[in-house]
């Protein structure tokens, strides 16, 4: 018997049919080739997969490369690389054993435990030097966190972080069939060979973020008849077991059927564990595939395994079927038990569910005719839940219920076409959303073979669009909530008539953005196309609009992604009202456009603000640097742009201004009309200030204003013919001083300014009485105010309540008013300072103005001293009472400075001797020392 090399060893595998052994099974291998020329054939017509590069995914078709099993060919390694896709892995305690090695015990040694046989399978496709990965992993623990491969040797060579918990919004797929999917994109090629030479593992590691609670691995190896795989199943220690006996048991089985005349099933077996320790030669199990609910037994037979292996174990199985259970098959509603024969209580089984291979299958709808004149267009996309059941999404455009369409599911065999499903009852809103629970054994086959499809047709048209459904795996983009059809732009010119497509858009998990595109109706008109994501904020008239270009490409299919996106970009998706556009490279003109929806962003891409590191606020006055040089403003369901200027929609009778980026709406002032006497005051409707009308004129209806638009243009805004207005200029709003008007006859604009009086006080002390005042008044006299006034300033003045009017500290305040230590002033009002230490400040005098505090202290002139030195000198030296009363006051201000400054200047004077005092000085001195000098002569003689 051939022997197959599993493990690390070489274990013999069975392969067993009804009559004869090492027969291969008739109905799978056989129609192998068949499938292969189908799924080429829509390949082809809808655009075949990319291939990479090396920074992004290209678009270039190319030739599918399979070689049919029966039908052996020369290759080489290049080829050989190409042409391997199909692998499998099993994950158990027993498989797990090269953990436990010396270069792997650091990592994995604790985490190695499995109490609870967990036990997973892995299904994985080698294409365009991308490795796509599936798993199904045991109900009994969590999803895990990630996924590793590993060589012999224990180094990791590719990690993988999985989104757990996976959201509602992020992977439909996943969520409703309960798998784990993804893809290696871009395999070295020095990998490549350890997946060929079956020198690759793959490691599940469950846990939180810095512990590993349980790791589970398995090899991964080829299986010949994953080329034709429909079903698997996951093969657990069977309920009722010792877990002890069990412990790192369980399998997985590869299942092909064919539904033809001759019904057959295929079982491809993996699994360990159900071996006694006696059990080292010709070791027997029994094979059981049953349906529970009806109690009835489909396959049962007893097989012997050779060499048994405590990791891998491989046996094929070849027996008819009936229809019958063939479609309880396809409901997931077999179970498969493998048992010892010896040992019965040594059982592993699962239910038979659709096939590990994370996939779903789209189609474009189109018309089938080129010659249409249809605009109608739509997309389909549809993939199997485990329990065989089939969820299908069907998006039209124009297409509505009025048209009375009729969506079939059809199986197209060439010039024979079947009608399988009415999907018409779920259309609505031009969607057809909805699931079908029993899908034939027979439909099944068609869907893998690329054989199935959706017709929609309405009156007088059997077959308005239609499509067939591709298989593609799920991955990145296509691990969305669903597609995007891209709509033929209506004044394009360059775009073929029946032009449109489908797009994914996925954020994964490391914060990349990805897409994947296919395009219909360019093939008779290639052209370098661009893809670009266009962005704005919501949906309205005059919102900023920023694109990017995301790649060229040329072709029908196109798979991309974007690395390191910035956050701030990444939120925007799923914040913003965000488009996917095909623009035409040489004539830069929009061809298709498509409106993304339900793209959702991982929590942990979103940008992180701390307290120093928070974003600028649009409308900070502090930092004119702060707003963007095309920043605008919404207000009413629009943008306006900066410094624009409008009417309110929601009252007519208020001006808007856009500044900073910030809307600011003021109430229309009107200014005070008197008209001449031959002129009448009017209001015209929908205008909010009155205006005045030559007798004579007509006056023009809402209707005739509307036809014939009669008046003045002042900037942007538009008066009709007699207006009256204050001009507005944002920020301070309308110009009251301003009075504009547009002349009834001649529509000539004149906006003269007010004239003030001239000011009786000087221009120094005169101030605005409100801060919008166009004249400047002079401050009321002592004598005026009739003493003085009981204002916030002096609070224990008492006066007639009655004769002056309360103002609130508020209103003061917005008149131009000051406020020093709690003390509020009028504008124009005066004071003296005081001082706590001091008390009041009688030689300073402060003034409020316009709401400014100035404080000056009283100068006095060189007169004004001279004279206060003499009125002091004549107080001092005459007797008291001589005189008389007409001495002049003396000013204790003057009096006092006058002082300081006279002292100032005899200490300056001593300070600086004159050259006759140093020509005096000298002179003693020179005289002093004659006189030593003498006497110490006459000392010497005597």
């Amino acid at each position: 018997m051939p022997a197959c090399r599993c493990g690390g060893s070489a274990i013999d595998t069975t392969k067993i049919s009804n009559n004869t052994f090492n027969k291969q099974p008739t109905g799978p291998a056989a129609s192998t080739e068949l499938q292969q020329q189908r799924q080429k054939r829509v390949y082809l017509s809808v655009g075949a997969p990319p291939s990479s590069s090396n920074s992004r995914l290209s678009n270039s078709e190319e030739k599918d490369t399979d070689v049919s099993l029966d039908v052996p060919a020369p290759v080489n390694i290049e080829e050989e690389e190409r042409n391997m896709k199909h692998f499998a892995a099993l994950l158990t305690g027993r498989t797990s054993h090269f953990l436990k090695g010396e270069e792997m015990k650091a990592m994995y040694a604790t985490s190695t435990f499995n109490p609870q046989n967990i036990v997973a399978t892995g299904r994985f496709l080698f294409h365009k030097k991308n490795l796509y990965y599936s798993f199904y992993t045991s109900s009994k623990n969590n999803r895990p966190r990630t996924i590793q491969f590993v060589n012999d040797v224990g180094t990791i060579l590719e990690e993988h972080q999985l989104q757990t918990p996976l959201s509602d919004t992020q992977s439909v797929y996943q969520n409703a069939t309960g798998k784990i999917c993804g893809v290696w994109r871009r395999v070295p090629r020095d990998y490549k060979r350890l997946l060929r030479d079956e020198r690759l593992h793959v490691v599940l590691l469950w846990g939180k973020k810095d512990q590993i609670d349980l790791a589970l691995g398995g090899k991964i190896g080829k299986y010949t008849a994953l080329q034709t795989e429909l079903f698997s199943s996951l093969l657990e220690p069977s309920p009722g077991t010792k877990p002890a006996l069990l412990n790192g048991a369980g399998g997985t089985a590869i299942i092909s059927t064919s539904s033809g005349a001759a019904a057959s099933v295929h079982l491809t077996l993996v699994f360990n564990g159900v071996f006694g320790a006696d059990d080292y030669l010709d070791s027997p199990i029994n094979i059981r595939v049953e349906s529970p609910d009806r109690k009835e037994i489909v396959l049962d037979e007893v097989q012997k395994v050779r060499k048994p292996s405590s990791e891998i174990n491989v046996m094929e199985i070849s027996s008819p079927i009936s229809i019958p259970m063939l479609r309880l098959m396809s409901r997931g509603k077999l179970l498969l038990t493998i048992e010892s024969k010896k040992n019965p209580h040594l059982r592993i089984q699962g239910h038979i569910v659709t096939r590990t291979t994370c996939e779903l299958f789209q189609t474009l709808l189109t018309p089938h005719n080129a010659e249409s004149k249809t605009k109608s267009s739509g997309l389909a996309w549809v993939f199997l839940n485990t329990d065989g059941s089939l969820s299908y999404n069907i998006e039209t455009d124009n297409i509505s219920t009025k048209d009375r369409p009729e969506i079939n599911l059809m199986e197209d065999l060439g010039k024979r076409r079947t009608m399988l499903e009415n999907l018409t009852p779920t259309f609505n809103f031009n969607q057809a959303i909805g699931t079908i629970d029993k899908l034939g054994p027979k439909a099944l086959e068609s869907l893998y073979t690329g054989d199935l499809g959706v017709n929609i047709a309405i009156e007088n048209e059997p077959s308005l669009i239609r499509g067939h459904f591709v298989p593609r795996p799920v991955a990145d983009a296509r691990d969305s909530a669903e597609p995007i059809l891209l709509k033929r732009v209506e004044n394009s010119t360059t775009a073929p008539v029946h032009a449109m497509g489908m797009a994914w858009l996925a954020i994964d998990n490391e914060c990349n953005l990805h897409y994947e595109l296919t395009v219909n109706g360019f093939q008779s008109n290639p052209q370098d196309l661009q893809i670009y994501l266009e962005e704005k904020p919501i949906e309205a008239i005059g919102a900023p609009v920023t694109r990017k270009l995301l790649e060229e490409f040329s072709g029908s299919y196109m798979e991309g992604y974007v690395l390191g996106m910035p956050s701030s970009d990444l939120v925007k998706l799923e914040n913003s009202v965000c488009y996917l556009e095909i623009h035409s490279k040489e004539k830069s003109e929009l061809m298709l456009r498509g409106k993304l929806k339900s793209t959702k962003v991982p929590s942990h891409c979103f940008p992180v603000h701390t307290d120093n590191n928070v974003p600028n606020v649009p409308g900070d006055h502090s930092d004119s640097n702060l707003i963007a040089p095309g920043a605008k403003c919404f207000h009413s369901g629009r943008f306006y742009d900066e410094s624009e200027q409008w009417r309110n929609a929601n009252d007519v009778c208020q001006m808007c201004a856009c500044q900073r980026g910030q809307p600011t709406c003021e109430p229309i002032k009107c200014p005070a009309v008197q008209c001449k006497p031959n002129e009448e005051l009017v209001r015209r409707e929908g205008e909010c200030c009155s205006m005045c009308i030559p007798q004579n004129v007509v006056i023009e209806t809402e209707k005739t204003v509307e036809q014939t638009a009669r008046g003045c243009r002042l900037g942007d805004q538009f008066h009709l013919a007699g207006a009256i207005w204050h001009p507005f200029l944002p920020p301070n709003g309308f110009d009251t001083c301003t009075t504009c008007t547009c002349d009834v006859l001649t529509l000539e604009v004149r906006c003269p300014r007010m004239v003030c009086p001239p000011l009786p006080c000087s221009e120094k002390i005169a101030y605005r009485p409100d801060k919008k005042a166009c004249c400047k008044v002079c401050p009321e006299s002592k004598s005026s105010r009739g003493g003085e006034k009981a204002g916030p300033s002096n609070p224990n003045v008492l006066q007639d309540q009655g004769s002056h009017k309360t103002t609130s500290p508020e209103e003061i305040l917005s008149q131009g008013g000051c406020k020093v230590l709690n003390k509020i002033y009028e504008n124009g009002q005066e004071w003296h300072p005081i001082l706590a230490s001091h008390g009041e400040q009688k030689c300073i005098k402060c003034r409020c103005k316009d709401s400014k505090v100035n404080c000056d202290r009283k100068r006095c002139s060189r007169s004004t001293c001279q004279q206060t030195r003499i009125s002091a000198k004549r107080k001092f030296y005459e007797k008291p009472g001589i005189g008389g009363g007409n001495e002049p006051v003396i000013d204790e201000c003057c009096s006092t400075q006058c002082r300081r400054s006279r002292r100032h200047h005899r200490r300056t004077h001593q300070e600086r001797p004159s050259a006759a005092d140093d020509r005096q000085q000298q002179s003693k001195r020179v005289q002093q020392q004659a006189n030593l000098n003498r006497s110490g002569s006459n000392n010497h003689s005597s």
